[in-house]
């Protein structure tokens, strides 16, 4: 028998790792976010969200394409620290084989390691 998941619900205080339990224990969940240590599940997005993010995540589409080196991402979980996993609209990093950062983990989420 399957041990049951606690949901995640906004203001919830957790690290990282339970976050993450619980986050992927929900796949109806679209969206929630670690910051600081505290769980925030913001409300559906609006018209006046989507539009500006389309516009950025356009932006960033044609800057990775035309930068080697770099890779556009929408809605990707990333791993900053153990009390910050933000869900960002979009983002753009380089890759490893070229310097950067940020790596996946086994479960496919951006991570940050931190020299």
């Amino acid at each position: 028998m399957q041990a049951l998941v606690q949901p995640l619900e906004s203001g919830d205080s957790l690290g990282g790792v339970e976050f993450l339990r619980r986050y992927e224990a929900m796949p109806d969940v679209k969206k929630a976010e670690l910051i600081e240590g505290t769980v925030f599940m913001p409300s559906p997005v609006r018209l006046a969200h989507s539009a500006p993010d389309s516009l950025i995540q356009g932006w960033l589409v044609l800057y990775a394409a035309r930068t080697p080196g770099t890779q556009a991402a929408g809605n990707s979980t990333v791993r900053l620290d153990p009390d910050n996993v933000p869900q960002p609209d979009a983002l753009l990093r380089i890759l490893p084989e070229c310097g950067g950062r940020m790596r996946l983990d086994a479960g496919d989420t951006f991570w940050v390691r931190r020299n």
